[in-house]
């Protein structure tokens, strides 16, 4: 491929496009392992497709803001190099789709022209920090947790402490106790607290920590009532230096925060979160509140005048679509995006549309959805009218016909079974046999086409992940069943439980059988878990167990919705997180390579990194002595005690005392210039004697 240069203005993002362009002509070449390869593009939102050969892009939008030129930028992105569709995912990012892996850097060059980044999309890294989309508008909001969410991405995007981690770590902030972004599932989450103390106003936040979705379900704890806002960062930084250190790193699936909860117990966890603290850069950092300025209003529009072609399509649209800001006189809009899929043509259009009716400042919803901001109340006709042209006007937003998928088997490797066309179906079943219950925000319905639960099913009051059976000997494209999850505010939510699983073709009548008893059984006011509560999960089961009867499988249901073809489970390995490679020789490259940037950061002053990136440097070094005698340490706390255990008597360590005296340094000395210069010294003369000490076992 030819050398690839670009024309951007920030040096660090030039140099980040560059090197990702050099590391693709090494790993053509064959100079690089294909899984240490796979762990660097993805933590440059490279990810790759079902489809041989092609990527999906991740588009990193923190909190989901994006702007109208930012859009068009994207849309024309996708055109160029994907399949001109945008797809917009439950953590607020963009997603494209059939990219050449070849093309991606100019592609990337392309998108930070308009101040987008790939960087840290996907991996082990900090994904993209999610908000609530109503921040900054919402009537019931203590304060706007955009400039937070914003700060946090800021500081750790590039940060060393969180480039390769054993597993992704997400950050969620809400904007008030509903809690509409999560935080329970979220290994930190953020509620905003305000505190009155002699009259003046001191912000904070509720913080929940060690939650996660997947497989195994966990629900966050809450730790801290009140964090000042100056201790947020702080507090992050501890945390993820924690996990980067005890994190598991050989068992993917045991590698999340909260496993690490479940192995060491969540007061050992605290305790050495309150221990790093030490180390970090700033015991207090101090928050830009005016970081995200109010998106430029509309002016009054003399043209507003509008003749409505459905007064009662209008009125339900209101009703459930748009709601009053915080701002006097202005509204939010809310626009129901099925599957989260948008036609780049489409995008286009809606942009034009929209243009000089809302502000300039549009947030990806959380449900894979759209919200416009500071529509004036004259405005909404002719914003209606326009939205309706583009199909944009459908009611229901947030409620049970308002369904949320991942891509499923469209495109991802994981996908078991085709969830965006069942989403569809569900929603035309809503729309057409339970219209009413458009206006219920208490219900939702949430697909998955795998257990990993991208499309969130495991907190959905009806939640469903792919799956398949075996009858007749063939394989059934199935749908696991699961009820009662929920979000209950400020913090507190539900798992939802497993009941049953049946043949996809099969889920519409589990929705009819499960809406229609509830309701006709409920009591007045009672809401769908209270109701789930009362009956237990038995009885859900009892009444969709007739559903998981293969006896009477018919030829069709052996066909996943979507498809003409017999189904067949063709599920490739799995891209959420980076595989690293346990090759030794790699991995003193890399040492190299890491001490290079260690000494290049203090160089610049930054003291704290320097150290980091050192520390780094002790840690890959010693994996890779440990490897050589058939060792794989499956934490770097691991690695530090087995290093010690195997080399205590060795050359290496001479003068030294421990390997774990020597490495830890760095959480109990503050991150000076002084100490910097100290750690920094210590691991190049650490790295010299590993290579006197393997050329003296080499013939």
């Amino acid at each position: 491929m030819n050398s690839f240069r670009t024309e951007l203005e920030d040096p660090i993002v030039q140099k980040d496009i560059i090197e990702l362009e050099k590391k693709i002509r090494e790993f053509r070449e064959g100079k690089i392992h294909d899984e240490k390869f796979r762990s660097l593009r993805l933590a440059r939102g490279i990810y790759g497709q079902r489809q041989p050969g092609v990527q999906m892009i991740r588009i990193k939008l923190p909190f989901g803001k994006v702007s109208f030129k930012q859009i068009l930028r994207i849309a024309d992105i996708s055109d160029e190099y994907a399949s001109s569709n945008l797809h917009l995912t439950t953590r607020q990012d963009i997603q494209i789709h059939y990219v050449s892996l070849d093309r991606t850097p100019e592609l990337w060059a392309k998108l930070e022209q308009d101040d987008i980044t790939l960087r840290e999309a996907c991996g082990n890294t900090v994904r993209n920090v999610t908000a609530s989309s109503t921040a900054g508008i919402d009537p019931n909001e203590p304060f706007d947790v955009s400039p937070y969410a914003h700060a946090t991405f800021k500081y750790f995007l590039r940060n060393p402490i969180c480039q390769e981690m054993g597993r992704k770590f997400k950050i969620a902030f809400s904007a008030t106790e509903a809690d509409s972004a999560f935080t329970y599932i979220h290994d930190l989450g953020f509620i905003p607290k305000v505190l009155i103390k002699e009259g003046k106003e001191i912000r904070g936040f509720k913080v929940l920590f060690g939650g996660g979705l997947g497989a195994q379900p966990a629900i966050a704890h809450a730790i801290n009532d009140f964090l000042p806002e100056d201790e947020l960062i702080p507090y992050i930084e501890a945390t993820l230096r924690v996990f980067d250190r005890h994190g598991e790193r050989t068992n993917r699936n045991k590698a999340r925060m909260k496993f690490l909860v479940a192995k060491l117990g969540l007061e050992e966890v605290l305790r050495l979160i309150e221990e790093e603290k030490v180390a970090i850069r700033f015991k207090k950092f101090v928050i830009d509140r005016d970081t995200i300025a109010l998106p430029e209003i509309p002016e009054v529009n003399s043209l507003l005048e509008v003749q409505l072609t459905d007064q009662f399509q209008y009125q339900r649209w209101l009703d459930t679509n748009v709601f009053e800001q915080k701002q006097e006189g202005f509204y939010g809009v809310y626009i129901k995006v099925t599957t989260g899929d948008i036609p780049t043509a489409k995008a286009r259009k809606f942009i034009s549309a929209i243009s000089g009716l809302v502000a300039d400042e549009i947030r990806i919803t959380i449900n894979q959805g759209l919200l416009l901001k500071f529509a004036r109340k004259e405005a909404l006709p002719l914003l209606f009218e326009r939205l309706k042209e583009l199909d944009f006007v459908k009611p229901g937003f947030d409620s049970v016909g308002d369904v949320t998928t991942c891509p499923g088997t469209d495109t991802c490797n994981l996908g078991i079974s085709n969830s965006t066309e069942l989403a569809r179906v569900l929603e035309d079943l809503i729309n057409d046999e339970y219209d009413e219950l458009l206006d219920n925000q208490d219900i939702k319905i949430k697909i998955s086409g795998c257990m990993n639960s991208c499309g969130q099913h495991g907190l959905a009051q009806i939640g469903f992940h792919g799956s398949s059976l075996k009858a007749a000997g063939k394989v059934v494209p199935a749908a696991q069943v699961l009820l009662g999850g929920g979000t209950l505010g400020d913090g507190l939510g539900r798992a939802a439980d497993k009941v049953i699983k049946v043949p996809s073709k099969r889920t519409k009548d589990v929705v009819r059988i499960v809406l229609d008893n509830y309701k006709q059984n409920k009591q007045e006011h009672e809401l769908f878990n209270e109701y789930y509560d009362r009956n237990g999960k038995d009885h859900f089961y009892q009444l969709l167990k007739p559903l998981a009867d293969l006896g009477t499988l018919t030829p069709d249901e052996f066909i996943d919705w979507g498809h003409e073809e017999t189904f067949e489970t063709a599920i490739g390995v799995g891209e959420c997180a980076g595989v690293m490679i346990d090759l030794v020789s790699t991995l003193l490259l890399e040492a190299e390579e890491k001490l290079q940037w260690s000494v290049e950061s203090y160089e610049a002053k930054a003291y704290s990194d320097s150290i980091y990136h050192a520390y780094s440097v002790f840690i890959s070094s010693a994996k890779a002595m440990l490897l050589d005698k058939g060792i794989n340490s499956s934490t770097q706390t691991g690695i530090i005690r087995d290093f010690d255990e195997q080399y205590k008597e060795s050359s290496i360590l001479e003068g030294h005392g421990s390997f774990s005296d020597l490495v830890l340094q760095i959480n109990k000395n503050e991150p000076s210039a002084e100490f910097a210069q100290h750690y920094v010294g210590t691991t190049v003369d650490f790295i010299n004697r590993i290579k006197k000490a393997k050329e003296a076992i080499q013939p």
